[in-house]
């Protein structure tokens, strides 16, 4: 898969993976609590590549502010702090309701792009 650029120097690719990569880690906390790192190999593994977050930190901040994950635990592994990001109730309520509108638009955009060649 090609990443072409727009104007402003992104590609669609960016900006997709910018507004779905919230849903994408509370969908992998729905799971079990995970640190960082687990969560982009996680991600990693299951996309084959396709599907990774080069600034994963600002996410979990933002959710965290959000109320849509906590953190469920904390240890120092290599004298590193290793904190566990939770989903909480309000971001698994939060995740069922974004990933049905997900679902809606991405049918009525499917629709409305109907013919476009190279489908």
């Amino acid at each position: 898969m090609r990443d072409r650029l727009d104007s402003t120097g992104h590609s669609f690719q960016a900006y997709f993976k910018r507004a779905t990569s919230p849903l994408v880690v509370l969908r992998l906390l729905m799971e079990k609590p995970m640190y960082g790192y687990e969560l982009t190999q996680e991600m990693k593994q299951r996309s084959g590549g396709a599907f990774t977050i080069s600034v994963l930190y600002p996410v979990l901040y933002r959710l965290q502010e959000q109320g849509y994950v906590e953190i469920a635990r904390s240890e120092v592994v290599d004298n590193r702090n290793r904190s566990y990001y939770a989903i909480t109730p309000a971001g698994e309520d939060y995740l069922r309701r974004t990933w049905r509108e997900y679902l809606e638009i991405t049918k009525i955009f499917g629709d409305l792009m109907k013919g476009v060649r190279g489908e």
